[in-house]
């Protein structure tokens, strides 16, 4: 029987990574940069959600678009036939490098789109070659770049099976499909386990009163990278983009490596990420370049240029293994009128804001996402069952295991940026924030709107920033009284219909929702 579900016409295993290198820099897309590492550019440029199913004949028991077993098979034996005469590049690892906790990964990916290989290969935590001898893969993905799925969206499919952990990429060459492919099959063996899957970072910080582990979880676009990796106290990154939080608190990592955006990259503001990213194992992907100089900051292309790199190459990071349990969670959200800088949560109203998962869409959705209102319930759109359950699960473990939660806007405050009144969240700031929790320094009061406590003094925060504070009063010394009020009642009337959407959730949390209130505007409906 072969070792793999199709049999390529050729395949090249597990091969070295100068050698995927070499394959990369055969790409017609491809282009040396001055750090000499390779910067690719793609046809898709984003996540293509709306092209992506997971099979079953049972929608019910899923939050997310379904396709129908048979229809799945058919596109299975379209593909099928496809590999039989490519030249396939076959990468194994891990994801995941706790004893216990490693679960068995598998991508085959044509050789034509080396780059993708060379880019998961080093997010997977390597195996042994005693582990390769025997390798069984627990989750498979089958990528495709070039075979186009006619009468899907965009003639792009990508087909999530949960029953034998295979996911089929077609005709998307862009590498956050293999990377999230292997991540959503793992949150659903994760939440088997009894965890639940956070779409989050993770770092340790040094204080007076011992390390803190934080969590910082977000939609991406809202900062959670530049959270994790801007340094306070000498802090140190663990995680960039998943972990796995087990009962009693316990983080496990999922990925070796980053899948860092690079649009703005400021090495004054992210000397950390700034640094890795020009070095020259990394791989660039749909990075602005004029000649040999990579541009972070040209918008003429995209703002979803994205870099991979190795946690080996960042200053200081961190092994998850080491950690004893989280101590607190920062919910991120780039929102643009009444939301504080920070808020301090409890309760079932935690769980109420981990599920509201609300934010400014970004690039890293595609077009059908940037810059609109959303709402991604646990601000995880990778996770492949009731989304329901997130949130429940969510309420559980911070009754089984206190642990402090925070919301974070990292976005504005008192409008858009095109408002003059409007003041940016700015990365000193919710530095400032963080340490401020870390160290547990931070001076809270009630809000009267909300029921969240909102901070009235943070270290580092200067005065002429307190209003990043307390949106209230900004909106108050700037005779806007009366849109905040309406802000406020439009919000909690959206946020209460959007927690009441979701079957299964758990009334006392839709009950600390309504209660609790605001958002950034549109609801997204279940599916």
């Amino acid at each position: 029987m072969s070792l793999f579900p199709s049999t390529p016409g050729k395949a090249i295993l597990n091969p070295s990574s100068d050698d995927l290198r070499k394959l990369t820099s055969a790409m017609p897309g491809a282009r040396l940069t001055r750090f000499d590492n390779y910067n690719i550019a793609t046809r898709v440029t984003a996540r293509s959600k709306g092209s992506t199913y997971i099979v079953t004949d049972e929608p019910s028991a899923h939050s997310d678009q379904t396709l129908p077993v048979a229809e799945a098979q058919r596109m299975a034996r379209i593909q099928d036939g496809y590999l039989r005469e490519c030249e396939m590049v076959v990468i194994e690892g891990f994801i995941g490098n706790a004893p216990g906790f490693k679960v068995a990964a598998r991508l085959m990916v044509e050789k034509a789109n080396a780059n993708i290989a060379g880019m998961q290969q080093m997010l997977y935590f390597d195996a042994t070659a005693q582990e390769l001898a025997s390798f069984k893969p627990e989750v498979t993905i089958l990528y495709t770049p070039n075979l186009v799925a006619k009468g899907f969206p965009n003639d792009r499919l990508i087909a999530v099976d949960l029953r034998s952990m295979l996911t089929r990429v077609f005709n998307s060459d862009y590498f956050g499909e293999s990377k999230k492919a292997g991540l959503r099959m793992w949150n659903k063996i994760v939440f088997d386990r009894g965890g639940l899957p956070l779409h989050a970072g993770c770092k340790t910080i040094p204080t007076g009163r011992g390390d803190r582990v934080g969590l910082i979880v977000g939609l991406s676009g809202t900062g959670k990278t530049t959270t994790t990796f801007t340094r306070q106290n000498d802090s140190r990154p663990v995680q960039d983009d998943f972990v796995a939080l087990m009962p009693g608190g316990k983080v496990y990592a999922t990925e070796n490596g980053c899948f860092a955006k690079t649009f703005g990259l400021d090495p004054k503001l992210e000397p950390t990420i700034h640094k890795a990213v020009c070095q020259p194992r990394a791989y660039l992907e749909n990075v602005s370049q004029k000649g040999s100089e990579p541009d972070f900051f040209d918008t003429s292309y995209t703002q979803n240029g994205r870099a991979v790199f190795r946690m080996s190459e960042v200053e200081g990071a961190a092994d998850a293994r080491l950690l004893a349990k989280a101590d607190f969670l920062l919910i991120l959200n780039a929102n643009e009128n009444i939301i504080p800088a920070v808020a301090r949560l409890s309760g079932a109203t935690a769980a109420a804001f981990f599920m509201l998962g609300e934010t400014r869409g970004t690039s890293a959705g595609g077009v059908e996402e940037a810059g609109k209102s959303l709402r991604v319930p646990g601000t995880n759109p990778f996770f492949p069952l009731l989304h329901a359950d997130q949130g429940n699960r969510m309420h559980e473990m911070l009754r089984g295991c206190p642990m402090e939660v925070y919301l974070m806007n990292t976005g504005r405050v008192g409008g858009a940026v095109d408002d003059t009144r409007s003041r940016k969240v700015g990365i000193p700031q919710s530095s400032a924030i963080v340490r401020g929790i870390a160290e547990g320094t931070i001076i809270w009061e009630q809000d009267p709107d909300f029921g969240y406590e909102v901070a009235t003094s943070v270290p580092g925060i200067a005065a002429e920033d307190a209003p990043l504070l307390r949106p209230r009063l900004l909106y108050e010394t700037q005779g806007r009284a009366d849109e905040y009020r309406t802000l406020v009642e439009r919000y909690r009337r959206e946020r209460a219909a959007f927690l009441r959407s979701w079957p299964g959730l758990k009334p006392e949390i839709i009950a600390a929702g309504e209660a609790a209130g605001p958002g950034p505007g549109r609801s997204s409906p279940p599916g």
